[in-house]
């Protein structure tokens, strides 16, 4: 399988996962301003959404959209505990907080990117990012993972998200628990190699 990716962007969520539970992937790189692989290939042809992820199958079907993909790596191995078996509600308790994260958080950072944001609607992002954290904050408050003592796929797309507040200078230490949950992340050693694979860590 081959994940289409940019560094640090939200595709680091599925390639966390398929490293934690030993798959695999051919990865290219895409720069997501000129829509060109590493490879010169024309990414709009490939994935007309034109953002990353898209994971290329095996049998040459293409996959969007990350809650979607990190859910096909983990069925992959069931075993792993990455994803809570289909049909519980363990499962279900994933998808939740996988859309919570794509819908509140996610698309919430997207115009912190854009330069031509004006200051009023940066404001405003920024608090609204800050309500839907506190949700975190509590979830995190007495267990160490989203969805208890296990890592599974919504921390890893919780890890990525969070990570732009470094890169934007967002300060989030309002958050002890969520901070301390980033820390013990990025200390996971499928995290490390992930993001050494993309360059961004040594």
């Amino acid at each position: 399988m081959k994940l289409y990716y940019a560094p640090g962007a939200c595709s680091l969520s599925p390639h966390i996962v398929a490293n934690e539970i030993g798959i695999t992937l051919e990865l290219e790189k895409v720069d997501t301003k000129t829509k060109q692989t590493e490879h010169g290939n024309d990414y709009l042809a490939i994935n007309p959404k034109g953002y990353v992820p898209a994971l290329r199958l095996d049998d040459g079907a293409l996959l969007t959209e990350g809650p979607a993909i990190v859910q096909y790596l983990a069925d992959q191995k069931p075993d792993s505990g990455i994803a809570p078996a289909n049909g519980t509600l363990a499962r279900y308790r994933l998808q939740e907080m996988l859309g919570y994260i794509n819908s509140e958080l996610h698309k919430t950072y997207s115009p912190l990117f854009n330069s031509n944001t004006t200051d009023a609607v940066r404001a405003d992002r920024e608090a609204y990012l800050r309500k839907r954290y506190a949700l975190v904050e509590q979830t995190l408050s007495n267990q160490p993972f989203l969805l208890g003592d296990q890592f599974s796929a919504a921390d890893a797309y919780l890890f990525t998200v969070t990570n732009w507040a470094r890169v934007l200078k967002l300060d989030l230490s309002e958050f002890p628990n969520l901070m301390a949950f980033q820390k013990r992340v990025a200390e996971r050693p499928a995290v490390q190699s992930a993001m050494r694979e993309e360059g961004l860590i040594k």
